[in-house]
């Protein structure tokens, strides 16, 4: 597991969390919607699941994803390249 180091005062964090980023989080985590599902489905070829909103367009239902999950060949590290 990853440690976080802390920040120095006067330094701006770095991060790639964007506002939507968290409006999309904080809209997921709040209960106020009820358009959110677990969806089947593949990146880069790979199985696995995404956070999507399902929002019905007439008889049609638009999916977007929002959060995916890590698949086993994903590396994930923080902005120093230390794995998490």
């Amino acid at each position: 597991m990853a440690k976080a180091k802390k920040n120095t005062q006067g330094v701006k964090p770095q991060t790639n969390i964007t506002a939507e980023h968290k409006a999309l989080f904080d809209a997921v985590i709040s209960g106020k919607y009820d358009n959110f599902a677990l969806f089947s489905c593949f990146v880069d070829g790979k199985p696995t699941s995404a956070i999507v909103s399902v929002v019905q367009d007439d008889n049609e239902y638009a999916i977007r994803p929002l959060f995916v999950a890590v698949t086993t060949d994903m590396v994930i590290t923080d902005h120093e390249g230390v794995p998490a």
